[in-house]
């Protein structure tokens, strides 16, 4: 059995798909096994993943499913992966050449059951690493703790033990494609570190119609699971105070977007979520304003 499991989720994105298909190909490891997600393409994915199995030259699994939104696809991948750890890399990106080979060096030395696997770097093609750096004092840390107390930034690419990402599926909500990924992260985040390893594991492209362009968007016609990601962020045991009120914000205006009425006795942090109305409320306002001509088109 394979040891890594790339996975990647991808939606009418044939155009682009081949670019990350090649750097598998050019891997200096081949311990690993290819796991395409679907997720309802309507484009010409399908035979284009077809004739790239002919090919045989790495070992692909293609599951096609009805589109739920990229977590929904995260879930379909965990549901189908059966090797030790598992890494996702986008449609639009590709991994370095030796990629493979350091993921399953660094884990065979420094791998263990305390752990939750492995934060990497991101890099654009140019070879830039995406926001910060990991710190080099630092030999383990939660993803939350990264970027609220170590000041790190920009995206970065997580390596899971299997076991693990298969707990904490992403709810889905009829009629909605968007649940925040870092869910499933922070909640594992509640009982292991993850090893830092400052190496590029991934080249990142920034399309048009890449989820992160189009945030707004997602939040109007998404409030229930926006609203999901919210309240379990703010009721995360080592938070602060003040991430809280932010998570709050957020948890009010997309519950006043999905008309829930009962936010308030929901919510694990009543005082928090009453001091965040006015604020929740003009956020509210806001997404409204800016998305109405999106929403109407």
């Amino acid at each position: 059995m394979k040891k890594l499991t790339v996975f990647t989720p991808t939606y009418n994105r044939a155009f682009c798909l081949s670019k990350c298909y090649e750097s598998l190909k050019q891997q200096s490891c081949k311990d690993f096994a290819w796991l395409i997600i679907d997720d309802g393409s309507t484009d010409n994915t399908r035979g284009l993943v077809k004739g790239w199995m002919k090919e045989n030259v790495i070992p692909i699994n293609y599951y096609w499913q009805e589109n739920q939104g990229m977590h929904g696809a995260h879930n379909s991948a965990y549901e189908r992966i059966n090797t030790e750890l598992n890494v996702c890399i986008d449609s639009d990106d590709y991994m370095p050449i030796d990629a493979v080979e350091k993921i399953l060096a660094f884990w065979e030395k420094y791998g263990n059951k305390k752990v939750s696997g492995i934060i990497g770097l991101d890099s654009t093609s140019e070879s830039k690493v995406i926001g910060t750096k990991l710190p080099v004092d630092l030999n383990t840390s939660t993803l939350f703790d990264l970027y609220n107390k170590h000041g790190v930034t920009g995206d970065k690419k997580l390596v899971y033990r299997s076991e693990l990402t298969k707990k904490y599926p992403y709810p889905l909500f009829t009629n909605e494609k968007y649940v925040g990924l870092a869910y499933k992260y922070y909640m594992l985040d509640k009982s292991f570190e993850m090893l830092l390893m400052n190496e590029v594991l991934c080249c990142v492209e920034y399309l048009p119609d890449g989820s992160s362009r189009n945030m707004l968007k997602q939040y109007r016609s998404n409030p229930r699971g926006f609203s999901f990601y919210r309240k379990e962020l703010m009721g995360l045991p080592f938070a602060s105070k003040v991430f809280k009120f932010r998570q709050a914000v957020h948890y009010v205006s997309s519950s006043l977007l999905s008309k829930n009425h009962s936010f308030i006795r929901e919510t694990p942090n009543k005082t928090i979520t009453i001091l965040a109305i006015p604020v929740g409320l003009l956020l509210y306002l806001y997404i409204k304003t800016k998305t109405r001509t999106a929403i109407l088109e």
